[in-house]
């Protein structure tokens, strides 16, 4: 049963800059609940989330089931909005891309890409770390693994931006995703004239079932892999900075022992998730949570960024454990769904905390340029001013 102090209407909207006590009170009070406003099941709790998240035939990743595929809806036509077998097809021609052996041949790409960008800010002992490092490093490396100019960084940042629900993006770009599947037909038009060695060209020559992709099925690649490409990371490394400034003690130790930057990132992934919640499983039955019941077709927000703080997981779950070892966090999902670039986020985090340590000493976050994102759907720093230097 909802609880009596469960947010309604605006309430819940008001707590997504600091939304961790609303999430408390919703996992004591309301784990499972109905939002009378977006008419959708909301899901706070671990097990709950891992079920949701695991369990693809009750909760379906389709929610436009009976639509046909419009190549100006690129996110509804990508494999985050299929079902088994067709996603694990569709999963399938771009996993290449992503083995351990491919991501560790970007390691010394990442590392170029990353001295470049603090060699332009070192000498001056202070930077935005979101501006000058967090944004244009994942979206340079997804850029040149697409084959799209790097130089259009700051419109793919915008245009991501708008997606995920920021608002102050949202109203310089209230159509992104049309904007974002116009700007990649040009970009496929050019590739079936001269393919090269990119993503887009390959998924131009691939077939599933023996036919070849539709032109919205490769946009949805291309809108799919740019936004998450770029969001979980710049959002991952500028969480790991604000919890370090608010943590000196952590930047001590991991400058003593850089092997712990590991464990580390596993508890930024957990502690602030890159992304809080996705709104994309529609139940395919009736079913039950925790005695609420879902009736078939309905929608289920499911809450990673309370997941990862459930007291009945996690140990001292409201605090931050640079060594916090098992971390069963579920930051880039579960189940089929798992977020097939994790390990290039985790690549460009360790890369980009490592040396912004090295080359950054005594890194002192200032507070009072920090503004939070205001995105339902994604936890992070929109501006993250530091400085740093010897003392």
């Amino acid at each position: 049963m909802v609880g009596p102090n469960a947010p309604r209407g605006d309430s819940a909207p008001s707590a997504r800059r600091d939304p961790f006590a609303w999430y408390q009170m919703m996992r004591r009070d309301a784990p499972v609940w109905y939002d009378e406003r977006s008419a959708c099941w909301n899901v706070f709790r671990y097990d709950d989330v891992q079920r949701v998240l695991q369990d693809h035939a009750t909760f379906s990743s389709n929610l436009a089931r009976a639509a046909p595929l419009d190549a100006r809806d690129p996110i509804q036509a990508s494999m985050i909005a299929t079902d088994p077998p067709r996603h694990q097809r569709l999963r399938s021609l771009v996993s290449k891309a992503f083995t351990p052996r491919a991501i560790a041949a970007l390691e010394p790409r990442i590392a170029a890409i990353t001295d470049e960008l603090l060699g332009r800010v070192v000498d001056a002992g202070e930077m935005d770390v979101i501006d000058d490092l967090a944004t244009p490093l994942p979206v340079t490396v997804i850029a040149e693994m697409l084959g799209v100019p790097t130089a259009d960084r700051e419109r793919f940042k915008r245009w991501s931006d708008a997606v995920v629900g920021e608002p102050d993006a949202y109203r310089e770009a209230p159509h992104a995703e049309r904007d974002l599947a116009e700007y990649f037909m040009n970009i496929v038009a050019e590739r079936r004239r001269a393919p090269g060695d990119d993503l887009i060209s390959h998924l131009l020559q691939a077939e599933v079932d023996g036919q070849r992709l539709s032109l919205a099925e490769i946009l949805g690649f291309c809108v799919l892999l740019l936004i998450a490409g770029n969001e979980t990371t710049t959002n991952l490394i500028g969480n790991a900075v604000l919890i370090f400034g608010e943590n000196p003690g952590v930047q001590e130790r991991l400058r003593q022992d850089p092997s712990l930057l590991r464990t580390a990132i596993e508890e930024v992934l957990r502690y602030r998730s890159p992304v809080q919640a996705l709104p994309n499983r529609v139940a395919t039955v009736d079913t039950e949570l925790r005695g609420q019941k879902i009736r078939r077709g309905q929608q289920v927000v499911f809450w990673i960024g309370s997941a990862n703080r459930d007291e009945s997981v996690f140990a001292d779950a409201q605090s931050f454990v640079v060594d916090r070892t098992p971390n069963p966090h579920l930051a880039f999902g579960a189940g089929v769904h798992f977020c097939l670039g994790a390990p290039l986020a985790r690549l460009e985090a360790k890369i980009a905390l490592t040396r912004l340590l090295e080359r950054c000493p005594h890194l002192e976050v200032i507070d009072s340029g920090v503004v939070l994102s205001a995105s339902p759907i994604v936890y992070g720093p929109k501006k993250l001013p530091v400085r740093f230097g010897d003392r």
